[in-house]
């Protein structure tokens, strides 16, 4: 089933357009459930195609559809809802508040939404549970390793329940085993019926997708 639709979708962050767009009339279809890697170097248009993805960055021209959303037809609040509903962002920076535990952390998300204390402390304890750290909750990020706090992230990233999750290149901090177990970790999220876009200059980390589409001077090619 498609799920995410993008057609002709281009970005020129300047206005001379001479200069090559970070993205250049790309078209793309994933299916829900979906892990695909996205690779490409530094500059690529890569992390760009993320941001759009995310409702974060507006394009030049083109569409971008999510569960038939035309998302950059929506207003500012309209897209940060669907950010709540939909996404969960992972980054190669884990972006961890230093001074709140890793429960607290995963809570952050919680804070615009409804939910009783009581329900917002339960979804946290189950996604840090689902990454394996329910044993950690009370510590702090200088207490855990990197591949620790890269799980905190990930844990804040799916405690919405997302549909969707948006990683960019979330091993790039940390060393090769650990990395690779992040990667599992994101195997594992996928395989519980969550899409996973993963952008990567890595074909090691590539290689957990079920697809993988190589993008150069902003164009996708398989």
């Amino acid at each position: 089933m498609e799920f995410i639709r993008i057609e002709n979708l281009s970005k020129q962050y300047t206005e001379d357009q001479a200069g090559f767009p970070a993205l250049n009339r790309v078209s793309l279809t994933i299916k829900q459930n979906e892990f695909v890697a996205v690779m490409g170097k530094s500059g690529s248009g890569k992390s760009t195609l993320l941001s759009v993805l995310g409702a974060l960055n507006t394009p030049t021209s083109g569409k971008c559809l999510v569960d038939e959303i035309d998302i950059y037809a929506l207003n500012r609040d309209q897209q940060a809802d669907f950010r709540r509903e939909y996404l969960g962002f992972v980054f190669q920076s884990f972006y961890l508040l230093p001074y709140l535990t890793s429960l607290e952390n995963v809570m952050v998300p919680l804070a615009i939404t409804k939910h009783p204390a009581s329900r917002k402390k339960e979804m946290a304890l189950k996604a840090l549970n689902q990454v394996g750290l329910e044993k950690k909750t009370g510590h702090l990020p200088s207490q855990l390793s990197g591949g620790e706090q890269e799980r905190v992230a990930i844990a804040r990233a799916v405690v919405n329940e997302p549909r969707i999750i948006l990683a960019d290149e979330p091993t790039g901090n940390l060393d090769t085993r650990t990395g690779q177990e992040v990667m599992e970790l994101l195997s594992l999220l996928n395989s519980q019926g969550i899409t996973v876009v993963l952008v990567t200059h890595s074909r090691e980390n590539a290689s957990n997708a079920t697809r993988i589409l190589n993008m150069s001077d902003g164009r996708l090619s398989d």
